[in-house]
């Protein structure tokens, strides 16, 4: 296939338009361009379009990795209660620390449960695309409490290696080797679960306690044979310092779903471009991908083809090659023909943003 010309949008004072090297136009090969002097383009719908839903889209999560996450609910906050109790006897700031996380996780494993139950429900004529994004909103909200636990831990072990005080080195080493095993199994049912950006928010926390577990068995039997107190507070840091690093990360790409960024494992322009070289297509903009829910991918474009009568069998050939190739399922498609598109200066003048134009924002002919 020949190379495609790619022939950027460009406003009358040669400054790169609204839709550019972002969202197109994507031209195929030997298109012409269309609309009028070059203009950026704001573009009038035609009356069809297609809408596909693919099998692979929808938003009913398994009911697996609910069970997981109740059952590793369950057993974080009973075992915390445990650790708690024998961090206090002991004196342990690690322990005390790990308890407090093993709470904390309890919490965000409670909310992970019920976001899952939550994103089961199906789409109603309120949330026309279902209540999917309440594990990405629950990923979010477990980031954050997971990034306040870590700073309030690390601001005590930073306290406690200014002021040391004694602690009973193998209590703290038999309730850490306990706990070790309790997170070893919750991380296990997790794992095995579905592993959307909620379960993987939730395996955080316990991955983070399971760490603690490690930290304060080793300052336990370091501070049993050697009596070097210094090492509970030191390791506190040392875990604090790993977790905050995947928090911040998970954090990041909460984010970046809400705020409905291209997947990082996509990229725009080839997206586009691929589309554009189909037989059947002129050029493609107004292209947007986006991911709705963990799994989810959405696409929407404006597709310009040369006439409207084998439209169907090129909106297969776009359906098709979306799925195979970038897997995308849920495909909402423009069809133009190129005598309806319309034109207007792109960006608009600044008085008139947010109201009607007064200097020329109408269609022209």
């Amino acid at each position: 296939m020949a190379t495609p010309r790619r022939a950027p949008s460009r406003s009358r004072d040669g400054r790169s338009g609204r839709h550019g090297p972002f969202h197109g136009p994507f031209h195929g090969p030997g298109a012409a361009g269309h609309g009028r002097g070059g203009q950026d383009h704001a573009h009038a719908h035609g009356e069809g379009h297609g809408h596909l839903h693919g099998l692979g889209h929808g938003h009913a999560h398994g009911h697996g990795s609910g069970a997981a996450l109740w059952w590793s609910f369950g057993l974080t906050l009973a075992f915390a209660g445990v650790e708690a109790l024998a961090g206090w006897w002991a004196g342990s700031l690690a322990l005390l620390g790990d308890a407090g996380h093993m709470v904390s996780d309890a919490t965000a494993l409670g909310l992970a449960a019920l976001a899952a139950w939550v994103a089961r429900r199906p789409p109603s004529l309120r949330h026309s695309y279902g209540l999917g994004r309440a594990e990405v909103v629950a990923a979010l909200a477990n980031s954050l409490f997971m990034v306040a636990v870590v700073v309030g831990i690390a601001g005590a072990a930073l306290e406690r290696l200014s002021r040391p005080q004694p602690v009973a080195g193998g209590t703290v080493a038999l309730v850490a080797a306990l706990g070790l095993g309790v997170n070893l199994l919750a991380a296990w049912l997790l794992e095995r679960g579905e592993q959307s950006l909620n379960t993987r928010a939730a395996l955080l926390h316990v991955l983070g306690d399971l760490l603690g577990s490690v930290a304060a068995l080793a300052a336990g039997l370091v501070i049993h044979f050697t009596g070097w107190t210094p090492i509970d507070p030191l390791l506190s840091l040392l875990i604090s310092a790993l977790i905050l690093f995947s928090a911040l990360r998970l954090l990041r790409e909460a984010l970046h779903i809400l705020m409905e960024g291209v997947p990082p494992h996509l990229d725009l322009r080839e997206v586009g471009q691929a589309m554009a070289e189909l037989p059947g297509v002129d050029s493609v903009h107004d292209l947007h991908i986006w991911t709705l829910a963990s799994g989810t991918v959405m696409l929407s474009a404006h597709v310009v083809v040369p006439s409207m009568a084998g439209w169907e069998q090129t909106l297969e050939a776009l359906r098709r090659l979306l799925r195979e190739r970038y897997g995308i399922d849920h495909v909402t498609l423009q069809p133009e023909p190129p005598g309806q598109v319309v034109t207007v200066p792109w960006p608009p003048p600044k008085e008139s943003r947010g109201g009607p134009s007064s200097r020329g924002g109408g269609a022209r002919g």
